[in-house]
């Protein structure tokens, strides 16, 4: 019971952080979706920068609260599936490919260099 209450306290916080930020950064349908690419990659390289740091000092109830929790409730793929369709429907080919290719090299680059800085 412990393990669930730690994974909800981080996502609870993740989801709170994600919605923080997609009302700083608002998408209006038209070239990439900054917010969730923002929180996206900033995800990306906390997850890194956790996973780095939980290696040196393992804790279960810190791994269920940043990794699975906070990151998990941070982070969207449904919301980067749908505005990805939405760019495909609307004909934004070029935007469509950048926002992909930029989320996972960077997303990537960016879980790598967060790993990286704790070692």
């Amino acid at each position: 019971m412990k393990e669930i209450l730690y994974v909800g306290l981080g996502s609870c916080l993740g989801g709170i952080a994600r919605y923080l930020i997609s009302t700083v950064i608002r998408w209006d349908g038209h070239g990439l979706p900054w917010g969730t690419l923002a929180a996206n990659l900033a995800g990306c390289f906390l997850i890194g920068l956790f996973a780095g740091l939980l290696a040196r000092c393992p804790s279960q109830p810190l791994n269920l609260i940043l990794m699975v929790g906070f990151c998990g409730g941070f982070t969207t793929l449904s919301t980067f599936s749908r505005e990805s369709l939405t760019l495909l429907q609307s004909g934004q080919c070029l935007a469509l490919v950048a926002y992909l290719l930029v989320t996972l090299i960077a997303g990537l680059a960016l879980t790598t260099t967060g790993y990286a800085i704790t070692r």
